[in-house]
Formats: structure tokens, sequence, C-alpha cells
């Protein structure tokens, strides 16, 4: 659905006398797809025993009767709801498998693009196998794991639909509620018995009486194909047609920016307005949502994208990336605020014209802070002596061809390595933007302690201090995307053991953040900058631990401030994406519990690196041990 101009929407047909008819009106009413059984809903076979384990005959209607491309594209087949393969008597069991799997077996035959299968309880391990045991095979097609948002409010019509649930085993202690009520848990069950499979998704049943803002805060972060909206949760307005509750409205725009497919289920309730008025709706609200701007607009395509984290101290950075990161329309104004406030501490008015400020930018680039340096001193009628110290030979072209063109003498280039300069000139002030998304995993400790020799005593750093930040996560989709990647080079859980920079988008955040490592410059004292932290964090609801997201903020002089962290984030930066630390294994946290991490910054001459692992609520092995899965390169 991504980038299409109107909504991707569905019927969901119950019973379907005539197939060939039923999607075409469907079709004309403006509907992108239908989903209807592969088999009569009440056509319950004998394979074990009883009369019919011998009849001949076709189970299910001909694959003649739509072309293959109409199969493929127009069809989700819904798997019958009587199957019990769960269940305590072994003949309903057996049979309920054997009907599944040859369900299963002809929706593969046909190709359709997804199949749908009700979950209505937690006892699903052995439906669970069956699936994982199918996608494993030659199919190719989406599982769609019908499951309700919540058992309250649930429409009538999809409550009519599911078979009975079997009576709970055992009750929450603490509150007096069956835990296993919550439907969460009955899928988060299933995905684990098929390990995360990547091809496993949600249909999900929209209430009536839609639950807590966290209940659905927990599913936005789930892996939501489509969200199945009943006839008898929209309103009537003035002019007699179907809208939604404003709660509803606003869950449809949090879906569609998912890339959420819509399904109405259920009889027509505005029959003089027809069925057509239901899609027309969700159309609506699909063409009223705002264009994408600022970080949205700029980080389309990337959502939920693994990259791998620039090393600009051992690899020489493309001309491609700095011309991405010098349109951060926030960056290099804070930078240049910072720089005017320090010049007017440094330099009071009675001196500003014998008084001349040595100002490095160390890691020039192709001059960004230079010029935003030059700026703020002309914006302070301060003089100053800019010195662009960068190791990069392809960026010294452009800052040779800048200092020409553009800065004059009041640039000084210099090629070099900051720790490796021996400068028999000062700086007053030292400028640079060595920051990663994890605030010192691009070496800036590192660097700006190399360039201690040839700073005044008084010099003022900019940034002053940063500080990096952890939140635990649970996300299935970013889980699938470590699981997926191979290199034949490398141990097989190592993709486990690397971070990633990530635009963080069909995620639940499980936990406020907070702060890990933090770094001040000028560094005078202590030059050791391996650190540890432990960090406990309170989970209040039931989740999976998929792994933890990394941010940081910066403080580039006194109060001016550069922010990834969510709780102070600098609105329309863009040139930080979060990073992302997966765990080999997903774990499953209770409501109203703790998890203890425990984080590490080592380093060699050559090499410094990141471990981490969970104490609590149990213990898992250090991930990335000796850097042996990744490391940053000095």
């Amino acid at each position: 659905m991504a980038g299409q101009q109107h909504v991707s929407c569905g019927r969901d047909l119950h019973c379907v006398p005539d197939i060939s008819g039923s999607t075409q009106l469907a079709s004309l009413a403006g509907f992108d797809f239908v989903a209807m059984p592969v088999v009569h809903p009440r056509f319950k076979r004998e394979f074990l025993e009883g009369k019919a384990k011998d009849r001949q005959g076709a189970f299910a209607r001909s694959d003649l009767l739509l072309s293959s491309q109409d199969w493929s594209s127009l069809v989700v087949g819904k798997i019958s709801p009587w199957l019990q393969t769960d269940s305590n008597d072994d003949v309903i069991r057996k049979n309920s498998q054997a009907a599944l799997k040859q369900e299963l077996a002809y929706t593969a035959h046909l190709s359709l693009p997804a199949i749908l299968i009700p979950l209505n309880s937690i006892e699903c391990v052995n439906l669970g196998r069956c699936l994982y045991s199918h996608m494993l095979g030659h199919s190719n097609h989406q599982v769609w794991v019908q499951v309700p948002m919540s058992v309250s409010g649930r429409p009538e019509d999809l409550i009519d639909n599911a078979p009975e649930r079997p009576k709970p085993e055992e009750e929450d202690e603490d509150e007096g509620v069956d835990s296993n009520q919550d439907p969460w848990r009955w899928w988060n069950r299933l995905r684990r018995v098929c390990h995360h499979h990547k091809r496993l998704g949600i249909a999900l049943e929209v209430p009536v009486d839609l639950p807590s803002a966290a209940v659905i805060q927990r599913w936005v972060g789930e892996p939501v194909k489509c969200a199945i909206f009943s006839t008898n949760i929209f309103l009537t307005n003035k002019k007699g047609y179907p809208v939604l509750s404003k709660a509803h409205q606003l869950l449809v725009i949090q879906l569609f920016k998912l890339d959420v497919q819509m399904m109405i289920t259920g009889t027509n309730r505005h029959p003089d307005k027809g069925i057509r008025a239901y899609q027309q709706y969700m159309d609506h609200l699909y063409q009223a949502q705002p264009p994408l701007g600022g970080v949205d607009a700029f980080a389309k395509g990337y959502e939920d994208y693994l990259q791998c984290p620039l090393q600009p101290l051992s690899d020489n950075l493309e001309s491609q990336t700095y011309e991405i990161f010098e349109k951060d329309p926030v960056k290099y104004t804070r930078y240049q605020e910072a720089v005017y406030r320090a010049l007017l501490d440094k330099v009071p008015d009675a001196e500003k014209h014998s008084t001349t400020v040595v100002v490095m930018v160390l890691g020039a680039g192709r001059g960004p802070l230079v010029t935003a340096s030059i700026k703020a001193a002309d914006q302070a009628e301060r003089k100053v002596m800019v010195y662009a110290v960068e190791k990069n030979p392809n960026a010294i072209v452009t800052l040779f061809t800048l200092k020409e063109d553009k800065w004059g003498d009041r640039v000084t280039v210099i090629q070099t390595d900051m720790r490796e300069w021996s400068s028999k000139v000062k700086a007053d002030i030292i400028v640079s933007e060595l920051l990663g998304s994890f605030g010192d995993n691009e070496l800036s400790p590192e660097c700006l302690d190399g360039a201690q020799q040839f700073l005044k005593d008084d010099c003022v750093s900019i940034p002053s201090r940063y500080t990096s930040y952890l939140s635990p996560l649970m996300s299935h989709k970013l889980f699938n995307e470590v699981q997926m990647c191979k290199d034949r080079d490398k141990h097989p859980e190592a993709h486990f053991e690397t971070p990633y920079v990530v635009r963080l988008h069909n995620v639940t955040i499980l936990a406020e953040a907070q702060s890990v490592f933090t770094f001040h410059h000028p560094n005078k004292n202590n030059l050791d900058n391996t650190r540890y932290k432990s960090l406990t964090f309170d989970i209040a609801n039931e989740a999976q631990l998929h792994g933890f997201a990394g941010y940081f903020d910066t403080i580039l002089y006194d109060d001016i401030m550069l922010s990834t962290e969510p709780r102070t984030y600098s609105e329309g930066m863009f040139s930080w994406f979060p990073f992302f630390f997966p765990i080999k294994e997903p774990l499953c946290l209770h409501g109203k519990s703790k998890l203890t991490v425990h984080f590490w910054r080592n380093s060699t001459s050559r090499n410094v690196w990141y471990e981490w692992c969970v104490t609590e609520p149990v213990t898992t092995a250090i991930h990335n041990i000796n850097g042996q899965s990744y490391t940053i390169g000095m």
C-alpha cells in the first residue's frame, strides 16, 4: 500500500455462492480484494472415522472459477472456523490437523496472496506447529492471524463466527482477571512457536470500545497487516453516511502510517447508501492525511531499515553522505548559535576589535561547520581565525575550493588526523560534529582527547557534553530484519551482536529512556573512555523484548542542545536516526516487572566496541564479547 493514492480496502465475505460474481461486485463497490472461505464453513470433513471418511469428490470449488491472476491478487483465503487443532480430543485434533493441512495446500495451489486464520485462545501451540511447518514449505503467501484487539467490545458478528474458547486454566492473582483472556498473549505464544516467522502477520479485529492507549500502542508495534472493522462499529452522520468515532479515526490514521490494509466485515447497516459507502469513508480518511513533512518526508522508505553505523574515523565518507547530512535544517543553526554565544562570552565588546579568536573545526568534512563559525563571528562582530582540520583527502578538495572562492584568509585548511597534528597555534574554541547515533559511537571521545595538546587552558569545546540513552523495545519487524541478515564470513549469530542505525517505525517502546554513558570536553583529567552501566527498567505491560533503542543528547554550549531522545527531541532534525541493539533470543517480559540490562564500552589501541546482556528477568549471554562481531576502528 506504500505510495498508493487511495486506501487498500477489502470486503470480508462469510458466504460466497458465486465466487466470480462476488469478486466482481466487491470490485464495483471499490474494494481491492475479498476475504472468502476456502471451503464451505460448515463442511467438516472426516479423515479418521465417520460416514464421510472414504467419500470421493471435491472438498472445495474449482480453481477455474477465476483466472490465476485474480486468485493471486483479489482473494484472501479464510481457513475454516470449526478447526480445533489444539483440542484435547485426539480424534478432533487429528481431524482438524488433516483438514487444515488440506486447506493450506489448496491455498498454496491457488497462489493466494494471504490466508486468514482465526485465533481465539491461548491454546494454540499445535496450531502454531502446523502453520510453522507450512510456512517452511514451498508456499510464499502471508499468514494473517485474525485476533481481536481486546475481548471486551468485540463486535457481535465477529463473536458469532468464532469457535467457543476453552475455559481459563489460570487467573492473575493480583487482579483476579484471567490473564489468558488477553488476545495479545494468544498472538505472542503463536508467533514464538513459529519463531517470529517473517510471513506471519496480524489481521486485527477492531472493537466497538477501544482499549487503553497502552494496549493500542502495543498492537501498533506488531506486524499488523490488516485491520478488520465491523459495520456495527460505524456511526451515522447527519447525511446518513457511515462514519467512525474520533477515537477510531485516530486509530485508523495510526494504522495508515504502518501501511495497514483495511477490511470491512458484517452486513450493510446503511442499505440506502450501499456497501461502497464504507470503502469511500475509509478512502476519505486516507486522503485526508496531511502530507509528510520534515523528518517523515526525509525518512520515507527507510522505516525499520537496518543500516550499518558510519565509521568516519576509519573510512573516508563519500560526497553523497556529506551532502545528505548538510541539508539538516536544525543542526547547523544550533551550532552557529553555540559558536556565536561562545564568542560573545570569550571577547567582551571593549576588546572585539583587538582580539582574534582561534576557532578550530575538527573533522571539517566539506565545511558546513566552518561556514557556521564564520557566520557566527559576523553575527557577533568578533574577529576569528578558523582552522579547518580534516583527514579525508577527498573532502580536502572541497575545503581548499571553498577557501579560495568564499572564505579567503579567514580560514586555514589542514589535511591531517587531528590526533596527529602538531600545531604551534592553540585553540580558544574547538568545534566538531563527530557524534554518532549513540553519541560516542563515531569515537568523538578518542578524537577530541587526541586533540588536547593544542587546546588553551580555557578552551571551549562545542559540544561540551553528550550522553547516550537506552530504551527497551519490542519489534517483530526488526527481529526479522536482523534474522534475515546473512554473511558467510561471520558466525551465524553475528548479526544479533551488531548495533544498527534504524528509523524506528513498527516498534513499541516498552519504557522511557535512561542515560548510559556521558562524556565531557575538554577532558583534561581522565582519558579513560571505557564505561560500564547497569540499568533497570519498569515494564508496565506484558511484552516481548527484541532489543534496545539507543539515543543521545548533547549540550553544544551553555543551554544550546541537540537531542534524538524522544522526550527532548530536536524537532525537524534528521542527521541521526536511533541506534538499535538486538538480542539473540526474544525475551518474555511480564507486566509490572523489572528488566535489567548491562552495557559496556570497551577498547584497545585499535578498536572500540559495545557489549550488552540482560540479567533480569532472565540472564542472557554477553553479546559481542571482545568485539567478536562488531568493532569501531580507530
